[in-house]
């Protein structure tokens, strides 16, 4: 083991003031290099591309701590690399220099012609997507759907009872009165809605979802639409005492009349369509003709709300619903009329001081159902002297106050009514036994419209402005 050599040309302290630290590191290692005589003191690591140890301090508090390598042992447990390259890059100045950041608030020039074709390339593209989304709107308006398609024609129309949401639709800003498959097989994928919003609207329910037309006409809510037979007019009517016929097509009002109080009810001779009835804050229902524009008939009774109007079979009667609700109210909650002699044909049918806020017609029988407030569907018959079916009710759904309406399938043989707290109810229009339950809607839910052709496809809505599709 060869010794340490001690060396006398060592400067004193003092004399390392007035260095810099590059010259003094620089002789410091020329010094370590000169005390080892051989590879072992000098402890490279070969495998590690030589690196020695030695302690992680300034040479200059090395020399003043007279530190020597073999004497402190704690030392050689730290290697770190020799301080030449880093010196001599730094000096040499061969670091990067940092690159000026570019400034993105700058824009490349862009001269006015550019501007001008890139503008008018725009206004191009923005056009043809807006007639191509117009011209399948009105295809889809007109023509077939190709969802409802395979199902013409066939002779067993069963009505299924739906499991999923297909479409859910943000559809009004404010509650959805009535929803409503058109009855036209052909045009029966398509869907009216009328709202609180002072619009209604048409959709492509069964297929896409997406909205056709959209009808702001009136400028009061819009509280009851139906379809007229034909499948190419609707007709609405609003708290804006107005009641108007628009073409589904075009959009275009083809008849517009103003009552003296706000419309909440409407509905159509099935006999003659042009000629429409309109109940709402009145005692008085009246009947329009839509070619003139003027009053055919008034039917007067001693109440002050029509709720809901209903035609009976061939049209020669029609069925009323009023708010009476008083001790004596037996002769006006509901009322059978004479259409052509606008005479009263029997006022003794409903018995109980619960109000009825919608009416359907059975469409294989002679009966008609009743909506209750008593959280409950009576049903009744057609015939005189209309007499009330008291074997039979459907129960289990809630109508609280709200405008809940109830619908007959197709084929008759299924009731579906909405509820208070949401949900949408399925009866055995036989058994009267309930089918189904499913929660819709976070919000009440005020109508259930099955469709006329598709099996098993529902559309409900709510009172938060929402519509749903089921399938």
């Amino acid at each position: 083991m060869t010794s340490l050599v001690d060396y006398d040309d060592s400067d004193s302290e003092e004399s390392f003031l007035g260095k810099t630290d590059i010259v003094l590191e620089r002789e410091e290692e020329r010094r370590w290099r000169t005390s080892f005589t051989s590879d072992s003191d000098l402890h490279y690591d070969k495998e590690q591309t030589k690196r020695y140890t030695a302690p992680s301090c300034r040479p200059r508090e090395l020399l003043s701590s007279n530190w020597h390598p073999q004497r402190t042992s704690e030392y050689t447990q730290q290697p770190i690399s020799p301080p030449l390259p880093a010196l001599h890059n730094s000096v040499a100045g061969s670091a990067k220099r940092p690159q000026p950041t570019p400034d993105l608030s700058l824009r490349p020039y862009v001269s006015k012609r550019q501007k001008v074709t890139t503008r008018v390339e725009t206004a191009e593209l923005n056009n043809a997507s807006s007639f191509n989304s117009q011209a399948t709107n009105l295809h889809l308006l007109s023509e077939v759907s190709e969802r409802v398609r395979p199902f013409l024609g066939r002779k067993d129309k069963r009505t299924g009872l739906p499991r999923y949401v297909q479409h859910h639709l943000q559809a009004h800003q404010g509650p959805v009165n009535t929803v409503q498959w058109c009855p036209v097989p052909h045009l029966s994928h398509l869907l009216l809605s009328a709202s609180m919003d002072k619009t209604f609207k048409v959709w492509d329910g069964a297929a896409s979802g997406r909205c056709l037309r959209t009808c702001s006409v009136h400028c009061g809510a819009v509280r009851d639409v139906c379809w007229l037979p034909c499948g190419r007019r609707i007709l609405s009517g609003s708290f804006d005492n107005m009641a108007a016929v628009t073409d589904v097509e075009t959009g275009q009002v083809v008849a517009k009349v103003e009552n003296k109080f706000k419309v909440t009810c409407l509905a159509f001779q099935p006999l003659d369509p042009s000629i429409f009835l309109c109940g709402g804050f009145s005692s008085e229902v009246k009947a329009w003709d839509s070619r003139s524009c003027k009053v055919v008939s008034v039917y007067r009774a001693g109440i002050q709300q029509t709720l809901d109007i209903l035609f009976l079979s061939e049209g020669k009667e029609f069925v009323t619903s009023s708010d009476a609700v008083s001790r004596d109210s037996a002769d006006r909650t509901l009322i059978a009329w004479d259409f052509r002699t606008t005479a009263k044909v029997s006022n003794q049918i409903f018995h109980e001081r619960y109000t009825c806020p919608s009416l359907a017609l059975h469409p294989q029988e002679d009966s008609f159902v009743a909506q209750t407030n008593g959280n409950y569907i009576a049903i009744f018959s057609a015939q005189k002297p209309y007499h009330i079916n008291k074997r039979k009710r459907f129960e289990g759904h809630k109508v609280e106050g709200y405008a809940v309406r109830c619908e007959m399938s197709s084929d008759g043989t299924t009731l579906a009514s909405g509820c208070s707290t949401g949900s949408m109810h399925f009866y055995d229009c036989q058994s009267a036994h309930s089918l189904l339950r499913l929660h819709a809607h976070q919000q009440a839910c005020v109508c259930v419209s099955l469709h006329p052709v598709l099996p098993a496809v529902v559309a409900t809505c709510d009172w938060g402005g929402e519509i749903k599709i089921w399938n």
